[in-house]
C-alpha cells in the first residue's frame, strides 16, 4: 500500500470523526452554543487539525446539513401514487418513527436549524421540500377525491406526521423521563398505525 493511499485512508477516517463529533456538539447545543474547540476535543484531534479538513464550524455545519437533507427527504419520496392510499401513508408514518429511532442526532440538528429560522437551508426548504410536499398533498387529495381515504387536509396531514415522530427524537429525554425503563420505540408504532389508520379509513 502507497504512502499516498494510507494518508487518503486516514483523511477519509479522521473526516468522518470530525463529522460525527460535530454532529454530537451541534445536535446538543445548537449552531450558535458549538465551538471548534469542542468538536475538535469530541473529535479526538487538535483543533489546526481539524481545521486542516474543515475551515470553519459553518463548513462543518454545511457538510451536515447537506447531507442529512437527501435522507430526510427520502421517506416522503417513497410514497408511491399507485400504491394502497392507506398502507402507504402508515409506510410513511412508520419510516419517519424509524429515522427517530434510529437518527436521533440528526432530527436535532435539522430541528435547531429550523427553530433558529434556518438560515442555511431556507432556500433549499422553499424550493426542494416545498416541491416534494406540494408534489405528494397533490396525491393524498388525489386519493380523497377517489374516496380512498377519508377526507383531511393534505399539509397538514404531513406537518402531523413530522411533528408526532420527530417528537420521540428531538424530546427524547422529555419522552424517556415519563416512560422510564419503558422503550418509546416498543409501543409507538402501534399507537401511530392505529392513530392514523382510524383518522384516514373512510366512513
Amino acid at each position: 500500500m502507497t504512502a499516498s493511499r494510507r494518508a487518503t485512508r486516514i483523511q477519509e477516517k479522521n473526516r468522518a470523526a470530525i463529522l460525527d463529533a460535530a454532529l454530537d456538539v451541534f445536535s446538543a447545543r445548537g449552531f450558535g452554543g458549538a465551538t471548534v474547540d469542542r468538536i475538535a476535543a469530541a473529535a479526538g484531534l487538535s483543533k489546526p487539525n481539524l481545521l486542516y479538513y474543515f475551515g470553519s464550524k459553518e463548513a462543518m455545519h454545511n457538510a451536515l446539513l447537506e447531507d442529512l437533507l437527501d435522507t430526510w427527504l427520502d421517506p416522503l419520496r417513497a410514497l408511491d401514487p399507485s400504491g394502497e392510499p392507506l398502507e402507504e401513508i402508515l409506510a410513511y408514518v412508520h419510516r419517519k418513527l424509524q429515522m427517530s429511532r434510529d437518527y436521533p442526532r440528526e432530527s436535532r440538528l435539522f430541528a435547531n436549524e429550523i427553530v433558529q429560522g434556518a438560515p442555511r437551508i431556507h432556500a433549499t426548504l422553499s424550493r426542494d421540500l416545498k416541491a416534494l410536499v406540494d408534489a405528494k398533498a397533490a396525491v393524498i387529495e388525489g386519493w380523497i377525491a377517489a374516496g380512498r381515504i377519508a377526507p383531511i387536509h393534505p399539509y397538514h396531514l404531513i406537518f402531523s406526521i413530522w411533528s408526532l415522530t420527530q417528537h420521540y427524537a428531538d424530546f427524547d429525554v422529555q419522552v424517556r423521563a415519563v416512560l422510564g425503563d419503558q422503550d418509546p420505540f416498543d409501543s409507538a408504532p402501534g399507537f401511530v398505525d392505529t392513530l392514523y389508520r382510524r383518522l384516514l379509513t373512510p366512513n
